[in-house]
């Protein structure tokens, strides 16, 4: 296995830099409740906006909150919620892809053409109408973003099983008398993962930062909880006297967001995977 894992990463440094950084990020939003240093929603007028301290490293926001202990939490909300995202649209891009690639016909023309109706919208756009109709809310936004980001995953999987069903191993599986179910479970889904889940890769940076921009704008996780977008909201009431409320959630979106991307793109080079 160690040696399976240094083949991977041998002469790709970018993929093994981004990897430990996500890595770190997705530990501090495990290990929060241990590491942080203070309740993050815990509101003490008497210390608020105070310069960082021994007791306060990043100091405390316009409630006297500590900075620190809200931008670790925040990662939980953030990565938590993105990767959420990112695994229910793969499960169900991947099945409906494989089903339609697979069967074709009229099935294959009903499931592509329901995909570009939803793909001609941008994908921000149809979010906010969604979350318009059902409400302001984080259950809300994360059920709008796996209702637009699933069809990426099914079209690019649709492509990629249309030409495998060609293969002789697919053939050799309906000879034999394998069902249809089988060899789209068995054969076919082994086949799509890994490109699948480079593209998704890719995909992480988005659905972070449009979680980050619809809490922003109000729509997402709703106070006192923290979240990157949202904390950055609450700074910009005090951009001028404090901007750095802004800056180190902005600055912590930035990072994870390009990490996931330079992971995506190296992934996609090293395993010839097309974006979309």
């Amino acid at each position: 296995m160690i040696n399976k894992w240094r083949a991977m990463f041998r002469g790709q440094r970018a993929i093994m830099v981004c990897s430990v950084v996500v890595l770190f990020f997705f530990g501090v939003a495990l290990l929060a409740p241990w590491i942080a240093p203070h309740d993050p929603v815990k509101v003490n007028l008497l210390q608020k906006l105070a310069s960082p301290s021994l007791e306060h490293w990043l100091g405390t926001d316009h409630l006297g909150r500590d900075n620190l202990s809200r931008l670790i939490y925040g990662a939980r909300v953030s990565l938590g919620f993105a990767t959420l995202i990112f695994l229910s649209s793969l499960i169900i891009g991947v099945i409906i892809g494989s089903i339609s690639g697979y069967l074709g016909g009229w099935v294959d023309s009903v499931l592509m053409r329901f995909c570009e109706g939803i793909m001609a919208f941008p994908n921000l756009v149809l979010v906010l109408g969604i979350v318009g109709i059902f409400g302001p809310g984080l259950m809300q936004v994360l059920l709008a973003l796996m209702m637009v980001q699933w069809v990426y995953y099914a079209r690019i999987c649709r492509n990629m099983v249309v030409s495998l069903k060609e293969r002789n191993f697919i053939a050799a599986a309906r000879i034999s008398g394998s069902s249809s179910w089988t060899i789209i479970r068995k054969h076919i889904i082994p086949n799509v993962q890994r490109p699948i889940v480079v593209m998704g890769t890719l995909e992480m940076g988005w659905a972070i930062m449009d979680i980050s921009a619809l809490s922003f704008l109000g729509l997402g996780i709703q106070p006192p909880n923290a979240e990157w977008g949202a904390m950055i909201h609450e700074g910009t009431s005090y951009i001028r006297s404090h901007p750095e409320l802004m800056i180190y959630p902005g600055a912590l979106i930035l990072l994870v967001v390009i990490t996931f991307n330079i992971l995506g793109e190296s992934l996609s080079e090293k395993y010839g995977v097309s974006k979309r």
